[in-house]
């Protein structure tokens, strides 16, 4: 049976086209992932089918009675709200129909006999679907999803706009689950989610019995909650059946046979141009030309479709920083409260290093606080001598107003039109998307325009908060791979183990360092030198110098480095001194 159903959508912003007569259906149990590029239309239909957004043509369809819950990845929240009244908030209707239930009772004293009997069978009607929806035991339930999901020990009078982005997610999440909707959409719900909640949230979709549409471009979660793929690409919606590694090995192929056939029909019009050509204005071959060229007129021509602009992420790498990109020193960090301890950390240049720990543990506040763009409660953080700092921060507060356009050039007022558009353009955007204004872009879309401004400043550090947040899988794949190559200084902030764990040599628990331990410094070197220089200037001590870089301890090397700039190695009973400049070091 069909829940839902979509027919003949079509819908645009402006001259920029989203669908073009798409169909779409949802089926009873049906776990499906909507995918697709940044900017290609996902949330816009979420938002078409929720009836948040009227389509310019087409119908959509729900069947009767279904309760529908919708995650959006741009809810907010009010100030104000505790953590308690936006969950009790999931149970609006059953309040409402007590509120009626207090009405009528004050209503029986003064009513008629005739009018009594049926109120006091809207009264048992009422009563039965309070007590089937669990309204005596609201507090009950509320306390046990916000245990689960690790907000019972914030407290539930916490006002939810002091929670950090994953926390927020949390709560969001958390009153979804407590509505009970026959249908789940859920939109990005992975953004900010620590591992341990990402976890639980794959078990519980997993075992969700209904129906669910799920947005995310977190690859090993799809593969493991979705069994149906719908695709949206150039204004169509596709249909695939299986997980996401089954959808791309399918979708390959497809795009491999249209693309031979697009070849070959190609081919053959160049053909049957070319006789048609040389022989309509002979009398004897005019018809076979003719005929030909009703072929041609006939032939339902294949148009492959364009291309997206794949992203291009190269960051500038500015001057060589000190020894040292910070060092606190008893530093506590917080807000109206302490988050830590005293904290005695430091991060040497050269070093790759993740933040990682639960939602609200701190680790966007020890960020801030070490930039300086938070004041902390006490201690110091000293910041290394020539550090030019590239900061993503992980949320933007405020309405943007500027088009793309405008927010380049207002970080670079020397670029030309050309040199804007071009940076622009080599973050995945197109002339459509350069065109207008940020505040109605994708969040994927936004992030490429943010990333844009960092790759175009010159930076030997960069402090990355959730980067990956809204990325599509093109975009995460190329960040990857820049930020690996980047041969500064990176401290990140990411929830996808499977991002950053081929970028970062070393992971720091924040839970670990500010609640349990006083540590000097979280940096641990991997030291695998590798002679830069080779040929006439070693000569036949190359074997023997490899040998022995290849025995070295690690730390007390890099120690010996950092502090003199150059080793001193005995080989063969000969001393040996490497500087900095004849190694190749992975840390």
């Amino acid at each position: 049976m069909s829940i839902l159903n979509v027919e003949h959508l079509t819908h645009g912003f402006g001259d920029r086209a989203i669908f073009n007569d798409v169909s779409f259906r949802l089926l009873k149990g049906e776990h499906i992932g909507l995918v697709g590029a940044n900017g290609e239309g996902k949330s816009t239909f979420m938002n078409i089918v929720t009836g948040k957004l009227m389509p310019d043509e087409g119908k959509v369809e729900w069947a009767k009675n279904v309760r529908v819950g919708y995650l959006d990845q741009h809810s907010t929240l009010t100030k104000g709200m505790t953590i308690e009244s936006v969950l009790k908030s999931a149970f609006a209707w059953l309040f409402e129909l007590e509120e009626n239930m207090n009405q009528i009772c004050d209503r029986l004293g003064e009513a008629a006999p005739d009018e009594m009997d049926a109120m006091m069978e809207e009264l048992g009607v009422i009563q039965d679907t309070l007590t089937m929806h669990d309204f005596y035991i609201i507090d009950t339930k509320v306390e046990e999803v916000a245990r689960a999901l690790g907000l019972l020990e914030l407290g539930l009078s916490h006002d939810v706009t002091d929670l950090s982005g994953g926390q927020r997610m949390k709560v969001l999440l958390a009153k979804l689950l407590l509505e009970k909707p026959d249908i789940l959409l859920l939109d990005e719900p992975t953004n900010y989610l620590d591992a341990e909640h990402i976890a639980w949230l794959k078990r519980y979709l997993q075992e969700y019995e209904n129906a669910f549409i799920l947005i995310s471009h977190d690859i090993p979660f799809l593969n493991d909650v979705v069994n149906i793929i719908y695709h949206m690409e150039n204004q169509r919606l596709d249909r695939y059946v299986g997980d996401y590694d089954k959808f791309q090995e399918v979708y390959e192929v497809k795009k491999s046979q249209l693309e031979a056939a697009y070849r070959k029909q190609q081919q053959e019009i160049s053909e049957l141009k070319d006789f048609v050509a040389r022989n309509k204005a002979r009398v004897a071959t005019r018809n076979m030309a003719m005929s030909r060229q009703k072929k041609l007129d006939k032939m339902d021509v294949i148009e492959l479709a364009a291309e997206r602009p794949k992203p291009e992420f190269n960051f500038k790498l500015g001057r060589t920083p000190g020894r040292y990109i910070f060092e606190t020193k008893d530093l506590v960090i917080g807000y109206d409260e302490p988050l830590s301890k005293p904290l005695n950390i430091s991060m040497e240049r050269g070093h790759k290093i993740a933040l990682v720990g639960a939602n609200g543990i701190g680790k966007t506040t020890l960020l801030k606080s070490i930039l300086g763009l938070i004041p902390s409660l006490g201690g110091s953080v000293e910041l290394g001598e020539n550090l030019e700092i590239g900061y993503f921060e992980q949320e933007i507060k405020g309405e943007n107003r500027n088009t793309c356009i405008d927010e380049i050039w207002e970080e670079f007022p020397s670029f030309s039109q050309y040199e804007v558009r071009s940076a622009l353009a080599k973050c995945g955007l197109t002339t459509k998307h350069i065109e207008s204004l940020v505040r109605v872009l994708s969040g994927g879309e936004q992030a490429k325009v943010r990333l844009c401004k960092l790759i175009n400043k010159s930076t030997n550090v960069l402090l990355l908060d959730e980067p990956t947040n809204h990325l599509d899988v093109d975009a995460k794949d190329e960040l990857k791979r820049a930020l690996q190559e980047y041969r500064g200084s990176i401290l990140l902030i990411c929830h996808e183990p499977e991002f950053y764990q081929d970028i970062v040599k070393d992971e720091l628990n924040v839970k670990a360092v500010t609640f349990t331990q006083d540590v000097r410094s979280f940096t641990s070197y991997s030291f695998k030198p590798q002679l830069k220089t080779v040929g006439p200037k070693y000569g036949k001590m190359l074997g023997g110098i490899k040998a022995v870089l290849s025995s070295l301890d690690g730390n007390a090397a890099m120690d010996e480095l950092n502090a003199t700039e150059a080793l001193k190695l005995d080989v063969n009973g000969q001393e040996i001194t490497l500087f900095r400049e004849d190694l190749l070091i992975e840390t």
